[in-house]
């Protein structure tokens, strides 16, 4: 039941404290060891609070021990509202750091947005939290605050949803996307922007240039026009790609402090005409920047010449969604590429002089074949940046929906990271994790750097080290994550079934 809006007065100036838990998952957290990028979900909240009241950000994922980091944060700052956002794998922990507010500072309301708020909101029902956002949380959270502000109560607003009141109707649609143009762009002065940073693929790199730079996050537009079965963002964004107006983009690249940017589009280039029209702008305004952006091999074969714009704009390197090495396991999962696409576009940015981060997915029911497939298919790749996550659909898909009757573990949504099997393994689970490991560690020698024997910055090579042990470790011990009686499981038998 929604507290009392009398705790809060009109016109009061509100202080107000935005989180970003640390993920507790071994995978993710040495994936940090080579990429930590800004809260800029956060900055974009934080851009969307009326003027006057104060607004800080907390990333605890900087924090070694986070719940007494939150805890200080909380009894120092007293905030009257915290806003929390969580993946799906976060989830849990969110929850455990709304009922830290309601035990440290009761009076604050604890607003929840994000993915796992908008595709599985029923999870967070919970009377330690007052507010779940779904969809785009800036308006909603501009709504928010204005009426706590005015001692208003914040039942009914739009995209809004409050614990104990959540009707299976609310949940029916995703709610739209308003005009990107709408969007303010995000504070960054709420954190260190030299905190963050990324390992930074490139062809053809200097020698001892720099392996771990310090890297801006932007987002030059929202959604995706495909139709991949594992994926929630068409749903999320009805079909749509909704790009920003490539003037005011530039011009929040043109600020920026660092010279690397990461683009965190789903995907940068599908709209030729908005992507030809933001390059004309950041050359219009002399942006010298180095640029990592995500796109399809489609994209790639259909505009290669708005590719070489863009590197001769700075682009470094493209994360492509490989997936399968085979046309009929992307075909199953309707990708809308093939082997061969995938590999035309390969050599086609490799010549541009842009590397390419080459994405897999592997299938729980993946056997010694599938693996050994997989392996010989990567050694005859050209170089490239490799990574490899598990085919997981996202909760609101239809494919989500298919699998639920086969999940294997009881806390599906705090291993739902895309780098554990939420259902059976062909394999037991802890072979699956050990051939898991060693695909991601061969593939490491491909680097573009590495296969240029390209020496990297003496500073750089011991935390290289370390995060590629890290890193490695991690995946193999992916099945201490799971019921002791699940390690050695395969083939169908199952432990405990449902979802937490």
């Amino acid at each position: 039941m929604e507290r009392s809006p009398a705790v809060l007065h009109a016109s009061r100036r509100l202080r107000i404290l935005l989180v970003k838990p640390k993920p507790r998952l071994g995978p993710i957290v040495a994936l940090h060891r080579f990429q930590l990028l800004e809260p800029i979900e956060l900055g974009y909240l934080a851009a969307a609070v009326p003027p006057g009241h104060d607004v800080r950000v907390l990333d605890l994922r900087f924090a070694h021990f986070p719940l007494i980091s939150f805890r200080a944060a909380l009894r120092r700052y007293r905030p009257d509202i915290v806003g929390i956002t969580g993946y799906t794998h976060e989830a849990n922990i969110v929850k455990a750091l709304a009922r830290e507010v309601h035990r440290c500072t009761p009076a604050a309301r604890v607003i929840v947005g994000g993915h796992h708020a908008t595709v599985a909101a029923m999870d967070y029902d919970i009377p330690e939290i007052d507010a779940v956002v779904r969809g785009e949380g800036c308006g909603p959270f501009r709504r928010i605050v204005e009426a706590l502000a005015h001692g208003e109560t914040i039942r009914g607003l739009e995209d809004v949803l409050t614990p104990g009141a959540i009707n299976p109707s609310d949940l029916e649609a995703f709610p739209a996307f308003p005009d990107p143009a709408t969007m303010p762009s995000p504070r960054r002065d709420l954190w260190s922007s030299a905190s963050y940073y990324s390992v930074w693929a490139a062809e053809g790199a200097a020698m001892f240039q720099r392996l771990f730079v310090p890297a801006s996050m932007v987002r030059t537009s929202f959604g995706c026009r495909m139709k991949c079965t594992f994926c929630i963002v068409p749903k999320l964004f009805h079909g749509r790609h909704l790009a920003r107006p490539a003037e005011a983009v530039a011009e929040e690249i043109s600020r920026l402090p660092h010279d690397h940017v990461y683009f965190c589009d789903d995907e940068n280039f599908v709209d030729d005409v908005f992507a030809n029209e933001l390059a004309g702008e950041l050359e219009k305004l002399g942006v010298k920047k180095r640029y990592f952006a995500w796109t399809r091999s489609t994209t790639v074969n259909r505009f290669p010449d708005l590719f070489k714009r863009w590197r001769a704009l700075g682009l470094d390197a493209a994360f492509i969604g490989f997936e399968f090495p085979t046309d009929e396991q992307l075909r199953k999962v309707r990708k809308g590429a093939t082997v061969a696409e995938n590999a035309k576009a390969h050599t086609a940015l490799r010549s541009m002089g842009i590397a390419v981060h080459a994405a897999f997915m592997l299938r729980p029911e993946f056997d010694e074949a599938d693996f050994d497939r997989l392996r010989t298919y990567v050694r005859e790749m050209p170089p490239a940046q490799f990574s490899f996550t598990i085919c997981t659909p996202s909760p609101g898909t239809e494919d989500y929906e298919d699998i639920l009757p086969r999940i294997w573990t009881p806390a599906a949504f705090d291993l739902h990271d895309c780098m554990h099997p939420l259902t059976p393994t062909r394999l037991p689970l802890r072979r699956f994790c050990k051939l898991y490991a060693e695909q991601v560690r061969e593939a490491g020698a491909k680097n573009p750097r590495r296969a240029g024997k390209r020496p990297i910055h003496p500073v750089d090579a011991p935390r290289l080290i370390r995060a590629q042990f890290s890193y490695g470790r991690a995946f193999e011990n992916v099945y201490r994550d799971y019921p002791r009686e699940l390690w050695d499981a395969a083939g169908g038998q199952s432990g405990p079934t449902g979802i937490a």
